[in-house]
């Protein structure tokens, strides 16, 4: 199934996606995208195996993935990521709403603090429409060659920011879980482009 994904090798991904280098250490190779990121998690910095997902799945597909990554870790986040959120969550279900559209730009006009705040942004990125109405805050605000694939970044920022209230103790179960979810989601989108190619 791996020869399907949207980039075959890590170093296709890093060639496809220059930012990813900025956000990670770990070099690229040849190896297959699944299986590099494995290697990330049993490697020293595990953390970067949620880097690598958040740039390999297609940007909407990994704003879910960011979004049920969180949605794991409800308890640890408070009642305005909850509600960023469900934003998120009605966003992904029909992202050409203007209803969505406009409560999400509305949620991402200040800057993310939160994991919450996080994912409503890479929503928000990832709608052209936000952006280019320049209703995302800062965002909107810097020069496109500071954003390539933002919508990636600002996934990988909030899932991290969310494994980081994660107890010490479950921290590496729990992130171990987010980057097979990822690698799982990654795999459905190879097979759903294959589907619809055909």
């Amino acid at each position: 199934m791996a020869n399907g994904l949207r980039f075959k090798t890590a170093r296709d991904l890093f060639i496809a996606c220059p930012a990813a280098a900025r956000d990670m250490r770990t070099l690229p190779t040849e190896q297959r995208s699944i299986e590099f990121c494995r290697d990330l998690l049993a490697g020293r910095v595990p953390e970067e195996a949620i880097t690598f997902c958040a740039y390999l799945l297609p940007d909407r597909a990994a704003v879910w993935w960011a979004h049920e990554c969180l949605g794991h870790l409800s308890e640890l986040l408070d009642e305005t990521d909850q509600k960023l959120l469900a934003l998120v969550s009605n966003w992904v279900s029909e992202p050409g709403s203007a209803h969505h559209r406009a409560a999400l730009g509305q949620a991402t006009a200040a800057p993310p603090t939160t994991p919450g705040a996080w994912i409503a942004l890479a929503a928000g990125w990832r709608d052209n429409g936000l952006v280019a109405g320049g209703s995302v805050g800062r965002a909107a605000e810097e020069p496109p060659a500071l954003q390539p694939f933002p919508a990636a970044h600002a996934v990988n920022a909030g899932v991290l920011a969310g494994l980081a209230r994660v107890a010490l103790a479950d921290r590496f179960a729990v992130l171990s879980a987010f980057v097979e979810m990822g690698l799982q989601m990654a795999e459905i989108e190879a097979l759903r482009q294959s589907a619809d190619a055909y």
